[in-house]
């Protein structure tokens, strides 16, 4: 009767025993709170800075500005921007004698298409355009077209841009030719350049290469302990599946 209560005791326990235990592994499996989380990661943070394994952002943006590729770009960028000013102001003078002969220069390769609407025809009596010399015969129409303008002058430039020449009507539609064709030969000037340069880069980079290679057959000529074992090439093993394909081959011819 003892034995039987023991032995119903013990079985007792060993049910509560389990029944914590399984508590407590769903307890541990409970997903954590976004308060546990942010504890984790600041505790895990501490501890990197204190074994120095942490980089902040400042330490990752000094990193990445050192790098050699970065400063070379940016080395590239400003070169670029001088170059790019310098090809302009030559193809400016080289364009600027070769139209010399064009009212205006380059900036007079313009064409003023035809009003499309009334608010392109420009001011009554003026027109689209008008040129430069007569500048103060129009501003006498603007006068009166417009009397109450105490400066015609500066009111009639401010309707009118001026390209060589020639006013043109600000509302008016025209085809800039001068602007294209400097874009057009500063464009294949910069490539001329660029090409020219990676031209003799690749020579000088090749000649180097040539050089280093005579120099070093001239060391391995005079310390040929130094040369390197030539790698022989290794032929793989065929695979079992080509050595039956082989086989088949050959009795297929003795076969025939």
């Amino acid at each position: 009767m003892i034995e039987s209560s023991y032995r119903g005791v013990n079985m007792s326990e060993n049910v509560e025993t389990k029944v914590v235990e399984e508590e407590t592994e769903k307890k541990e499996e409970a997903p954590k709170t976004k308060k546990q989380l942010r504890a984790e990661k600041r505790a895990a943070k501490r501890g990197a800075i204190a074994r120095g394994e942490y980089k902040g952002i400042w330490s990752e943006f000094k990193a990445f500005i050192s790098k050699g590729s970065v400063i070379n770009l940016a080395v590239g960028v400003v070169i670029g921007g001088a170059f790019g000013t310098i090809v302009t102001s030559v193809v400016n003078i080289l364009l600027s004698i070769c139209t010399y002969a064009v009212p205006g220069g380059l900036k007079g390769l313009i064409t003023v298409l035809p009003a499309a609407t009334d608010a392109q025809k420009g001011i009554e009596g003026i027109g689209q355009t008008f040129d430069a010399a007569s500048m103060n015969e129009m501003a006498d129409i603007y006068s009166s077209v417009f009397p109450k303008d105490a400066n015609p002058l500066q009111g009639l430039k401010s309707l009118y841009t001026l390209h060589g020449s020639t006013y043109v009507y600000n509302q008016s539609a025209i085809i800039d030719w001068g602007s294209a064709i400097n874009a057009v030969i500063s464009f294949l000037i910069i490539a001329l350049v660029l090409f020219t340069i990676v031209k003799i880069t690749v020579a000088l980079q090749k000649k180097k290469a040539e050089l280093d290679a005579k120099l070093l057959e001239e060391h391995y000529k005079k310390y040929p302990e130094d040369r390197p074992a030539p790698v022989e090439e290794v032929v793989p093993e065929p695979t079992e599946t080509e050595l039956l394909v082989e086989i088949r081959d050959l009795l297929k011819k003795k076969s025939k």
